[in-house]
């Protein structure tokens, strides 16, 4: 699993285009401020090991909302992080699981709809922690 997370002042999408077939047909537009956002790629390896994985994701993602004292995450799938690709319905369980972990410990999560891509603006701060790599 890889992780590009920053932290944003501004975060605003909008479906583009449908690109998984099964996925839910919507036409969402929204924003968010002062946020989290996580881009994902869920890759294929990780379907060998979910539970790590995704306990290390949350670590991660909890670890970074306490040092830039953040309520608010976001979750992207995004796979472009690397050419390692799980399976479609891999990944959105494996990023539901995500989200659900880190509402348990009290942020508040959101996901942008799953197989699709988007428009999308992203104010990033400059502090060093506004941007943070993983590779898990």
């Amino acid at each position: 699993m890889k992780l590009l997370m920053f932290d944003t002042n501004d975060f605003w999408y909008k479906t583009f285009s449908k690109t998984v077939e099964s996925a839910e047909t919507c036409d969402v537009e929204e924003s968010t401020t002062d946020s989290l956002v996580i881009f994902i790629n869920v890759e294929k390896e990780d379907e060998d090991q979910k539970d790590k994985v995704v306990k290390k994701a949350v670590n991660n993602i909890s670890w970074l909302a306490k040092k830039t004292d953040r309520k608010k995450v976001v979750l992207h799938s995004f796979g472009h992080l690397s050419e390692s690709k799980s399976s479609v319905e891999f990944a959105e369980d494996a990023v539901k699981t995500i989200k659900d972990k880190l509402t348990a410990k009290g942020l508040e999560t959101s996901t942008t709809p799953f197989g699709y891509f988007y428009e999308f603006k992203i104010h990033v701060k400059g502090e060093s922690l506004a941007k943070v790599w993983k590779s898990l």
